[in-house]
């Protein structure tokens, strides 16, 4: 008995280290070639493994990258939970957009591997489902997060609470992202990206917006 559990032992991480290995190459090159102009044979070559080794992990390479797509995410989210962890009883929030930013996942070659699956997930309605629910979970991950976080009820009315304010991040980190593919600056990416969720979630000059009481995304009127 002890050594068929010790055998499974070995199967069991074996298993798993063929599937990060697997991972690993097809990121690489998922990131070198584009999705959608590579083949699993591919991605078998990269990492060292025959088709077998991949099919005894993945179904399809959409599966293999919604694998990808979610090890992203749970990183983001976690980066986000961690910096907003180490407020006090009020929330401060530029000193949190500064630890965020600073720590926030801005990885050109991810960035690449994304938006060549959107552009793939935008043509097929299936996978647009499926990724849509991915970045549901990314936003409900962040939302409950900052939900925890004490003192977060300083945030502006206008983004609607805990949920508007995910929606406001995860937006402002698309567009930041995509002005990054085009011009790889990553410093100014993070730099543009803590002033535009300090103008987000404060009044511009660093204290928290209270009471305003419009619906969440309704702009202002000009004056």
């Amino acid at each position: 008995m002890q050594t068929q559990r010790t055998t499974t032992g070995r199967v069991t991480r074996r298993r798993v280290r063929t599937r990060a290995n697997l991972l690993d190459a097809a990121f690489a090159v998922f990131a070198a070639k584009g999705f959608g102009r590579v083949s699993i044979e591919e991605v078998c070559e990269a990492a060292g493994y025959s088709r077998g080794a991949f099919y005894s992990n993945f179904d399809t390479l959409d599966e293999l990258f919604f694998a990808l797509y979610e090890q992203r995410a749970e990183l983001i989210a976690e980066q986000v939970a961690v910096a907003l962890a180490l407020d006090g009883p009020a929330l401060d929030v530029p000193a949190s957009v500064d630890r965020v930013t600073e720590v926030l996942l801005l990885d050109v070659d991810w960035l690449l591997v994304k938006t060549d699956f959107l552009v793939h997930a935008a043509r097929d309605a299936a996978v647009a489902r499926t990724l849509l629910e991915h970045r549901e979970r990314l936003r409900r991950a962040i939302a409950d997060r900052l939900a925890r976080a004490a003192g977060f009820s300083a945030l502006p009315a206008v983004l609607g609470g805990t949920d508007g304010a995910a929606w406001a991040v995860v937006a402002a980190y698309d567009g930041v992202t995509t002005q990054l593919l085009l011009d790889k600056d990553v410093e100014h990416a993070r730099a543009w990206l803590k002033q535009l969720l300090t103008a987000l979630l404060t009044d511009g000059s660093g204290a928290p917006v209270q009471g305003r009481e419009r619906s969440p995304w309704t702009p202002t009127s000009s004056s």
